[in-house]
């Protein structure tokens, strides 16, 4: 799991790292008008609550600090991701997820294996997205398997032999 998510993360910072100047914090009309950068900035940010809540057993993506730096500063990203990669190994624990629904705050126990589970479906369904952005603004390559899940890819391994 820890592997599957280090990886993800590690092509995340690689395919960011080779887009075009001004590509990453421009509005894109094909994403509703997001950007990269926000998309970017919305993984980062789940990944940021669940690795300072993980002390106190308490997370709430709900009420996450947003960071726009994170939204227009491709450097800064790149260098959040590389803290998420170095602090997301913990050991498994029960953990307490908050979340608003109809205007309640609601509480559910969860741990944290399956929260970092979460958030790398949730950073695979951002980079796709973000890769419509990529393909809509440049000739940039990305890698095939971005945004495609890991048993995604394995399966198409599996049916190519």
């Amino acid at each position: 799991m820890f592997k599957s998510s280090l990886d993800t993360l590690e092509q995340f910072k690689q395919v960011l790292s080779e887009l075009p100047k001004g590509c990453y914090s421009r509005s894109c009309s094909l994403l509703s008008n997001t950007s990269i950068g926000q998309h970017t900035r919305h993984v980062i940010e789940l990944y940021l609550c669940l690795i300072n809540g993980y002390d106190l057993a308490d997370v709430s993506y709900d009420r996450r600090k947003r960071d726009l730096k994170i939204e227009e500063d491709l450097s800064f990203a790149l260098e959040r991701l590389t803290f998420i990669q170095m602090h997301l190994e913990k050991p498994n624990k029960t953990i307490r997820i908050s979340y608003e629904l109809n205007g309640e705050e609601n509480k559910m126990d969860t741990n944290y294996y399956r929260e970092v589970m979460y958030n790398l479906e949730h950073t695979i369904h951002h980079q796709a997205l973000i890769k419509i952005g990529i393909c809509h603004f440049s000739d940039q390559e990305v890698p095939e398997t971005f945004g495609v899940a890991p048993s995604t890819v394995q399966y198409r391994r599996v049916c190519a032999q």
